[in-house]
C-alpha cells in the first residue's frame, strides 16, 4: 500500500444544508491531482455528485432526520486509488437490493446509488452494531 497523499475526515450534522460544502471538497481534489492525467472537469463534477449524493443518502435514509445524529466522510488518496467512505449509524440497508431506476417510468429521488454505481469502480457497504460504512472507490490510472 502506498503511503497516504491526502487525507480529509469531515464530520457534519445530518442537514442537508452542509451537502454543497461535502461535494465541493471531492471537486477541489480533483482540480489538485498533479498526476492525473484525464479530464479534472469531468472528475471534479463525478467526486461533486458521489460525495453529494452518498452524504445526502445517509442524512435522508439513514439517520432519520434526527439533527443529532452526525455522518462522517473520510476521503483518502493513495497514488492512484481514490478512496471515500461515509459513515452513519443508520438502521442500514442492502445495497445489493437497490434496484435499477426506472428509465421509462422516471420518478423523483432513487438515481444516486446508480450515479455513484455508473462512475465510479467499486462500491460497497458494510453493517454493523455501531456504524454502516459505505465505501466508493475510484481508480485514477
Amino acid at each position: 500500500m502506498y503511503p497516504s497523499i491526502i487525507q480529509v475526515d469531515v464530520i457534519i450534522p445530518t442537514q442537508t444544508k452542509y451537502l454543497d460544502f461535502i461535494g465541493s471538497i471531492g471537486e477541489r481534489i480533483a482540480k489538485e491531482l498533479d498526476t492525473y492525467t484525464g479530464d479534472k472537469a469531468a472528475l471534479a463534477y463525478q467526486l461533486n455528485l458521489v460525495l453529494t449524493e452518498a452524504t445526502a443518502n445517509a442524512i435522508k435514509h439513514a439517520n432519520d432526520q434526527n439533527q443529532q445524529d452526525i455522518v462522517r466522510v473520510s476521503i483518502c488518496l493513495n497514488e492512484n486509488v481514490l478512496n471515500i467512505k461515509v459513515y452513519d449509524k443508520g438502521q442500514g440497508f442492502d445495497l445489493n437490493s437497490v434496484p435499477e431506476p426506472d428509465f421509462d417510468n422516471p420518478k423523483e429521488g432513487g438515481m444516486g446509488l446508480f450515479f455513484i454505481r455508473s462512475t465510479m469502480d467499486s462500491v460497497t457497504y458494510t453493517k454493523s452494531d455501531t456504524e454502516n460504512v459505505l465505501e466508493i472507490i475510484k481508480n485514477l490510472n
